[in-house]
């Protein structure tokens, strides 16, 4: 009987720690079909409209705010300016003043909670998104570092083409990411990330170049770069916004970067404060009205010295 009973609670006690595995394990599952079962928040309109190809005026934000889900802070607000076809605008501001929330709103990834952004004269809410999203090629600061192979890597910024070779050697070359393959032991075929058997790990620059090559995978219309290179060594970041400069001659171009000699690249600045504009203009003529521009060239200047 003694026995029996002995038995009998190891039996209880395997049964209590399988239920409490499966718990723990659901809890994993639980966060899955809650991922599975998310929604984009915004959608095309029925009837939705395509992209105008070429986009012949451009951009328009008349009046835009936009605050974060539960934020009663607006991260942007009455923000009027023009994004010209063919024109490269380069953001400026410090920390916390809209830019990356900027960008988010021209490329259709949020809607603006008072006023519109017109492309071509048309609200951006008109258009269907996922054409729209086409049109766009946008490179964040927090980018992605996929374990997959290094051409797959730069294939994703334009899915329905990965497997078009040329068009992975044109957007590596565009991006300088082609002076990264040959020193991988595959070359383009080698696995990254420690998260498969030969994967290797790149430094924080190389993935920078991979994820600019996603950018270039697109045809766009507008090219959109977010601090893409603050792991670069300033050599290695003149040269990529050099090679953005001449790629988007001609193309409508936005960069955000806090470096002052990539920033004056381009044909006009727009000095961010508070979420709203506060100056607009070229290097020069910024410098001469001794505003916000002028102050923080100066600040970073005076570190050269």
């Amino acid at each position: 009987m003694i026995g029996s009973l002995r038995q009998s609670q190891g039996l209880l006690e395997g049964v209590l720690l399988s239920l409490s595995g499966i718990y723990e394990q659901s809890l994993y599952l639980r966060d899955l079909l809650l991922f599975l079962d998310v929604r984009p928040q915004i959608l095309s309109k029925p009837g939705a409209i395509l992209v105008p190809r070429p986009i012949t005026k451009g951009f328009v934000l008349e009046g835009v705010g936009y605050k974060y889900p539960g934020s009663e802070a607006y991260a942007v607000r009455e923000l009027n300016f023009a994004l010209r076809q063919g024109e490269s605008v380069a953001l400026v501001a410090e920390n916390g003043a809209g830019k990356t929330t900027l960008v988010k709103l021209l490329s259709g990834l949020y809607d603006p909670d008072e006023a519109r952004i017109l492309l071509d004269g048309v609200d951006l809410r008109e258009y269907d998104l996922v054409d729209l999203h086409r049109n766009i090629g946008v490179i964040f600061q927090d980018f992605l570092r996929f374990s997959f192979l290094f051409k797959e890597n730069i294939g994703v910024g334009m899915v329905d083409e990965i497997d078009d070779w040329d068009r992975i050697q044109a957007a590596a070359a565009n991006s300088l990411a082609d002076t990264v393959a040959p020193t991988l032991t595959d070359g383009f075929d080698q696995q990254l990330g420690r998260k498969f058997e030969g994967g290797v790990d790149l430094s924080g620059g190389e993935w920078q170049k991979l994820a600019l090559g996603r950018a270039y995978m697109r045809d766009a219309q507008l090219l959109i770069l977010d601090e893409p290179t603050a792991a670069l060594d300033a050599r290695a970041e003149y040269e990529v916004f050099e090679r953005f400069t001449e790629l988007t001659r001609g193309r409508t171009a936005v960069l955000i970067s806090h470096r002052f000699s990539t920033v004056r690249m381009a044909d006009r600045i727009v000095v961010l404060e508070g979420g709203g504009m506060r100056e607009t203009g070229t290097h020069q003529e910024l410098l001469a009205q001794g505003g916000l521009y002028a102050e923080l060239f100066n600040l970073q200047a005076e570190g050269y010295r």
